[in-house]
């Protein structure tokens, strides 16, 4: 019956030295980069385009050209959706009295539809060259600096390296 208990008692050791090098890599990991919406429309949240303006903080981990490049491929599927949501917000807008708010639903599920699409073109952008840099781009909702409303930013995480000296 002891000799149960002690292997349990193993294993349980084992996943917490686990979860202390998992806690260990995090640690080091440098904060995340966040790219704000600098655009002057802004619907849900969602600016109508995203500062290109190289960070310091990837000076060494990705190349200027790529992450303009990245950027201008998330303010181009902006470019294509807001203006669409824009006219759509209005036309709620103006019947939101007659329909009991429901007029608002068209524009809540195009925003939805938009930030998905950002969230897609990301994880390919992250498939295609990111992973490999240990960067991981995403879309977040984050508070604004200035009120109490809530943004969605491109959040730039640095992935910590998995250390392939370390025996198993």
């Amino acid at each position: 019956m002891m000799e149960d208990f002690d292997e349990i008692y193993e294993e349980e050791e084992e996943e917490d030295e686990d979860r202390a090098a998992e806690e260990q890599l995090l640690k080091y990991a440098p904060d995340p980069v966040i790219v704000r919406g600098s655009g002057h429309v802004t619907v849900f949240g969602l600016s109508n385009k995203f500062e290109s303006e190289f960070p310091s903080a990837l000076t060494g981990k990705v190349a200027p050209e790529e992450f303009k490049a990245s950027i201008n491929n998330v303010n181009s599927c902006l470019r294509k959706a807001l203006p669409v949501n824009v006219r759509w917000l209005l036309c709620g807008c103006l019947c939101c009295c007659c329909t009991l708010g429901f007029s608002l639903w068209p524009v809540i599920c195009l925003s939805k539809r938009t930030r998905r699409s950002i969230e897609k073109l990301l994880d390919w952008e992250n498939n295609r060259l990111y992973h490999k840099l240990c960067l991981h781009w995403r879309l977040s909702k984050r508070k604004c600096e200035t009120n109490n409303m809530m943004e969605y930013v491109i959040l730039i995480e640095f992935l910590p390296k998995i250390p392939i000296f370390r025996p198993d």
